[in-house]
């Protein structure tokens, strides 16, 4: 079965002196090995660019050149797929995102339409609010 890991986890990926960023470095290394496919849809991959360069979130943030070529690195493993909207995809958006959907809820719906669109049934992530999107499982790969 097809998975995908939101932004906050490519995030600490790139950390591996921590243990977060240990347990995230290899469950991303994990899934990239197969053999089923690892999708990381484009809303992540960007949200991992601009949170992982921002000087105010990070004490040491990634040059662009980095995060970038973490992003190329990562999209160049074999079971690794970044599909985009599909046609269509408008409709599955307004079907997965609750009416009162806004602000700082609309990319976590994008993610769970892409979810939906591509068949991925699994997201790894510690963001509770994917719960809300009913048929996708939601895995919290840090211990508590």
């Amino acid at each position: 079965m097809s998975v995908t890991v939101e932004t906050n986890v490519l995030v600490y990926a790139t950390d591996t002196g921590t243990d977060v960023g240990g347990v995230a470095n290899e469950l991303i290394e994990r899934l990239a090995r197969g053999p089923d496919l690892l999708y990381v849809f484009w809303p992540a991959l960007m949200g991992f660019i601009r949170v992982a360069t921002h000087p105010a979130i990070s004490e040491r943030p990634l040059t662009p050149e980095e995060a970038v070529g973490s992003v190329v690195g990562l999209l160049a493993r074999p079971h690794v797929r970044a599909p985009g909207e599909g046609p269509g995809f408008l409709q599955v958006y307004k079907s997965t995102a609750p009416a009162m959907t806004r602000g700082r809820q609309v990319p976590d719906a994008h993610i769970a339409a892409l979810m939906r669109q591509h068949g991925v049934g699994t997201i790894y992530t510690r963001d509770r609010d994917f719960r809300r999107f009913d048929g996708i499982s939601v895995e919290d790969p840090f211990p508590p």
